[in-house]
């Protein structure tokens, strides 16, 4: 048929690889492992393979009249999407023994194979207008392999054995590995009306980065990497914690209540920083970024170093401007790596998600799309904040300049970081 080669090629291709990244992404899991849900803001790998499947069976199949596995799994494995139907509770995703692991796996290639069925009996015209659900699945499911890692890691920081997600990389042991970071350098940015936003035409994008629009800027600077584990060292050394002259007050609140001290999943060992990660246990690097801090963690260190975290906007016109280079889960490195020092401001993507100081909102013009596609990003521009350029843990195909993330200002458990900046007064 004409769909043989060309755009129903290339959808059949991107969706195969996605589709086998997530199963490469939970093979070092055991059953046991699959199940696990350590906090309610987190899943079960297990379920995070249903979920991205029932997506597809849902807006890519049963459109097109074709019958689900099991009508009874969609309250199992629907999410937030209202419209569509009832949903098993969030916090209790952990509870799910049945359907086996065996009947997910079952699942997944069922549907595997009867979305490659529809892709090739479609003509070109129902391929264009099934390829922005398609596309918009394909992200979901990019999203939740970063989700399956942060939560697996969770998971598994839960078990005092802390026993690693794979058995390549380092030992679980501590080595020490000295290293300073490169000195950061401020680089700055002039002021003035700029676009953001995502550009048009242009390729896949979630509705929340759009519409583009015009925003003013004041001049400022931008720190030329990430903020690194010696200086939060130097932080905590010098009582940063404890000191509410640097804290929002409903974030030093936060830190007391909860006992924080150190970022999460990482403890002090004398002057080293020990963290658990997926490779097990290990000490960091001063000059490696410092990742699993809150928001409030984050605006209190930029204030500590005599700065501020960006806004959204800023950082956007920047990295505009920039390759997409970095730590991202093709390179199996499953960490942030230390910056290596060069030109102009790096870092900007991978590695760590980097805090803003941008409340989550919609965009001037902004409206929802009125149907169930439509709850996926609206509904929840309220009480978060927006995070940027992506993580260790994120496709690299996945981020681009315009992408915006956003999570609670408490979040620690993704791979979040920051980058310094700026005002300039004339």
């Amino acid at each position: 048929m004409s769909n043989e080669h060309g755009a129903g090629a290339s959808l059949v291709d991107a969706f195969q690889r996605v589709r086998a990244t997530t199963e490469r992404l939970a093979a070092p899991l055991g059953p046991e492992d699959q199940l696990l849900q350590s906090m309610p803001s987190c899943s079960p790998t297990k379920w995070h393979r249903a979920h991205t499947t029932w997506f597809f069976e849902t807006f890519v199949l049963a459109p097109h009249g074709v019958p689900s596995v099991d009508a009874r799994w969609s309250e199992l494995f629907n999410s937030y999407y209202v419209a569509v139907g009832p949903r098993h509770a969030r916090p209790k995703r952990g509870l799910l023994s049945r359907p086996t692991l065996e009947q997910i796996a079952s699942y997944r290639r069922l549907v595997d194979a009867r979305v490659l069925e529809l892709l090739a009996r479609l003509d070109d015209d129902a391929l264009a207008a099934l390829r922005p659900t398609l596309e918009l699945g394909l992200a979901h499911e990019q999203q939740h392999q970063e989700l399956l890692l942060t939560d697996v890691l969770n998971a598994l920081h839960e078990n005092p054995l802390r026993p690693a997600y794979r058995e390549a990389g380092p030992p679980p042991a501590v080595a020490r590995a000295p290293g300073a970071a490169v000195r950061a350098r401020f680089v700055a940015f002039a002021g003035g009306v700029h676009d953001i936003g995502a550009a048009a035409p242009g390729g896949f994008r979630f509705d929340n980065e759009e519409p583009r629009h015009r925003t003013f800027l004041e001049p400022f600077a931008l720190a030329d990497r990430l903020v690194t584990v010696g200086e939060w060292k130097a932080f905590a050394d010098a009582g940063g914690y404890d000191e509410p002259a640097l804290w929002l007050s409903e974030g030093f609140d936060w830190a007391r209540a909860n006992g924080v001290r150190a970022p999460l999943y990482a403890e002090r060992d004398g002057g080293a920083l020990v963290e658990f990660g997926l490779d097990g246990v290990r000490e960091a690097h001063d000059a490696e970024p410092l990742a699993h801090v809150s928001y409030y963690e984050a605006d209190a260190l930029a204030r500590f170093l005599d700065a501020r975290l960006p806004t959204e906007a800023e950082w956007e016109v920047v990295a505009s401007a920039s390759r997409v280079d970095g730590s991202f889960l093709e390179d199996e490195a499953l960490r942030a790596r230390p910056d290596v020092g060069g030109e102009g401001v790096r870092q900007l993507f991978g590695d760590a998600w980097e805090w803003t100081q941008s409340a989550y909102a919609p965009y001037p013009g902004y409206r929802a799309e009125r149907s169930a596609i439509g709850e996926y990003n609206g509904k929840f521009m309220v009480n978060q904040l927006v995070l940027r350029g992506g993580s260790c843990f994120t496709p690299r195909g996945h981020v681009r300049a315009s992408y915006r993330n956003f999570w609670h200002p408490d979040t620690r458990f993704q791979v979040t970081g920051l980058r310094l900046a700026r005002s300039i007064r004339g």
